[in-house]
Order: C-alpha cells, then structure tokens, then sequence
C-alpha cells in the first residue's frame, strides 16, 4: 500500500474518558477513504489528530513519512499548508465575499502576486461551479453554495489531502449529488487523497473506496463498501442498518432510576 496517512496503536483520553483504545488506520494516496462510527466515537478528533492540533497520549502518527511527535511547530505549520480542510460548519470569513475567502489562503502562506491570485481563485471557484458568485457574501448564499465554497477554499494551495468533517450533512438531494460529483472529480483530476468522516451510509456506501468503522476506541471492521455491507459483525450492521437494537446503546450509562429520584 502506498501510505499517505498510518496511525499505528493510538491512545487518547479526555477527562480520564477512553476515546481511542490502541486504533490503527492506514490512508492510502490518491484515495478516497472514509471513517465511519456512532456519534461519540471520536471521528473529527481524528482529523484534529491528523492535521496536528491534537496529540495522541500514545501511539504513532504518520503523515507523508512525516512522524508528527518529532515535527517541530514550524515544520507542522510547513506541513498543514500542504493539507486542505472542510470544516462540518464550512466556517467562512461571514465579513469576507465568496472571492476573499477563497483568496484567504493565498494571501495568507504565499508571495503571489495580486494577477496571479486573482486568476488561481477564479479557476478554483469555476471548478466548484461558482465563479459568477465571487462577490457575493456568506449570507447571501444557500447550505449548499456555502459547502461549495467551502470546499473551493480546501484546495487554494493544491493539498496533498483534503480532509471533510460530515460534508453531507443537512444537505437537500441536489446538493448532495452536487458535493459526492465533486469531491470524487477532484480527487481524481487532481490526484489528492480525499479523507471524510460521515455518518451518512448511502453517502459514503457510494463514494469512497475503503471503509473504516470505529466504535469504543478501536477500528470494528474495514474493507470496500462491498466488504463492510457483508460484514457479519452486529455492530456495523446496526449502524448500516440505522437500527434502533444493537450493540450500540440509546441509554448513556447511568444508575437505575429509582436510585436518582430517591426511591
């Protein structure tokens, strides 16, 4: 496998809370891959752990052969201009129009001129189907122009991997087609690694080509999506399955009732 991202047996914990239990992933270059879990599993914590903003109590984080406990702080900064993120909530400039936020990054890590800027946004916002939109402001667009946008921003500095954070969620059918187009389009004709965490299962089932599903700190089951729907693990049944009985629990531990209303 031609590794871009390896996590290999990593902990961590918040407030004494087991949140990864020895978790091992491998992210292969030039695809598209997905990890999957309950809510609470830990899934955006893992892109945090990815991009560097968090630490692992234990365990080894590879990216691009980059061992990130031995990056010092600039060489991390050096290493996150070279990664694209799409945040759940896209989080644009709300004061910036369409064509500012798209420019942010270019401004912000390159010495380009204004040109040059200027032509870059214009290709970057045309590839997402918003070029005539580049002076609009944030508020004036819909969820999905939003995501769309979002997603333009992402790939300013031509990343190595873009990583999306529940990028189909609240979506209306249209856009959602709209947003799995693209995201499969660009990780093709740009040759970058694509890394979503979802918890849409028709979504994913169709996008990505390699599944990981996690729960209680560690990977349940990996595979294709081929391979995970005839998983025979009930776990991941349950959740493909969106079903109410399983191994995963609606109840968060508590004491019996009777105990807290002082029967």
């Amino acid at each position: 496998m031609n590794t871009l991202v390896n996590m290999k047996n990593v902990h961590l914990s918040y407030s004494e809370r087991p949140l990864f239990n020895g978790l091992d992933i491998e992210i292969e270059k030039g695809k598209i891959t997905t990890i999957m879990g309950p809510s609470g599993s830990g899934k955006t914590t893992l892109l945090r752990l990815i991009t560097g903003q968090a630490r692992p109590d234990s365990g080894e984080i590879i990216v691009d052969a980059l061992s990130l406990s031995t990056l010092s702080q600039a060489e991390l900064f050096t290493l996150r201009k070279r990664m694209g993120m799409m945040f759940q909530s896209s989080a644009l400039f709300t004061d910036l129009n369409v064509f500012e936020n798209v420019a942010y990054p270019l401004r912000e890590h390159t010495d380009l001129s204004d040109s040059l800027i200027y032509f870059l946004v214009l290709m970057k916002l045309n590839s997402v189907g918003l070029r005539g939109a580049r002076d609009l402001m944030p508020n004036e667009l819909s969820g999905g122009m939003v995501r769309r946008v979002a997603l333009a921003r992402a790939i300013a500095l031509d990343p190595m991997v873009i990583l999306y954070d529940d990028p189909f969620s609240g979506q209306d059918p249209v856009t959602l087609g709209v947003i799995m187009k693209m995201i499969r389009s660009l990780n093709e004709h740009l040759n970058i690694t694509s890394i979503i965490v979802s918890h849409d299962v028709d979504e994913v089932m169709a996008l990505s080509d390699y599944i990981y599903m996690i729960n209680e700190g560690q990977v349940r089951e990996q595979g294709s999506p081929a391979s995970i729907k005839k998983s025979d693990q009930a776990m991941v049944m349950q959740f493909i399955r969106g079903e109410y009985e399983g191994p995963v629990p609606f109840q968060y531990p508590a004491a019996a009732m009777s105990k807290d209303l002082h029967f």
